[in-house]
């Protein structure tokens, strides 16, 4: 049997996630492509066979030992692999090995820093910063990367806490922005707008236009064009000015 495994045992393990899940006082274990589980849990991958590199539960994959159909059936009460294999990928924990998980951890720490970078820049200057100084900022600051979620996810954390406990001064990049609409739109949504913004710099009420530059976020973008396209039908326009103009002069 173990002649058998041995040579499906060493092709599998080369790329593999081992997703382990302890039910019913039994180890259930399914063989997962790397980086998939991840994929599956967010809703990126939804094609099973993309995810699993054998559609089987083991009780331990690394020696090739298949659950017994009746192990699965006291612990999951039933035996479709289909199904027990999802209720693994959702509940179970993704094994890692020491030197894989301290690899995984310093490029995803890498991949936060380098959105922080994309995101924020020097106050005084209006410049982002390189890679490198967000990474040694978020070593001075403390900032402890949380392995299961995406660098993404941990950016706006990463942010805050650097802007609290790191030496760095840094701001989020701002974006300078011009709303137009008619005068009648204005009066109704100004504030709302100008809500978004950090700061103003110029506003009209004319007689047929209202118009306003503002800085904001760059997440505001997508706010404030959203509540044009709810409230303005079409009469409404947000557009992006440069703002190299303004560099420096905060």
């Amino acid at each position: 049997m173990s002649k058998i495994n041995q040579p499906s045992n060493q092709i599998k393990l080369t790329n593999v996630s081992i997703v382990r899940l302890k039910k019913g006082g039994k180890r259930f274990e399914i063989a997962c492509y790397k980086n998939k589980v991840q994929e599956w849990r967010t809703g990126v991958e939804t094609n099973l066979d993309d995810v699993l590199q054998i559609s089987n539960v083991f009780t331990n994959v690394s020696k090739g030992e298949l659950s017994k159909t009746n192990d699965l059936q006291k612990a999951f009460g039933k035996t479709d692999i289909a199904d027990i294999v999802k209720e693994i990928l959702q509940k179970g924990e993704v094994q890692v090995g020491e030197k894989e998980r301290d690899h995984d951890l310093t490029a995803l720490r890498k991949e936060i820093a380098t959105l922080v970078a994309e995101k924020c820049e020097d106050p005084a200057t209006g410049r982002p910063y390189a890679v490198g100084m967000i990474e040694k900022a978020m070593a001075e600051a403390g900032f402890s990367v949380k392995q299961d979620k995406t660098a993404k996810s941990q950016v706006s954390a990463c942010i805050k806490q650097l802007q609290s406990d790191s030496t760095l001064p840094i701001q989020r990049s701002r974006m300078r922005v011009r709303v137009t609409m008619p005068t009648a739109d204005g009066k109704r949504l100004k504030d709302k707008v100008k809500e978004g913004a950090q700061t103003v710099e110029e506003e009209d009420m004319g007689q047929s236009e209202w118009e306003v530059v503002m800085l904001i976020d760059p997440g505001q973008f997508r706010v404030i064009n959203e509540l044009l396209q709810k409230e303005c039908k079409g009469r409404g326009r947000l557009e992006t000015i440069t703002i190299s103009s303004s560099t420096g002069s905060t």
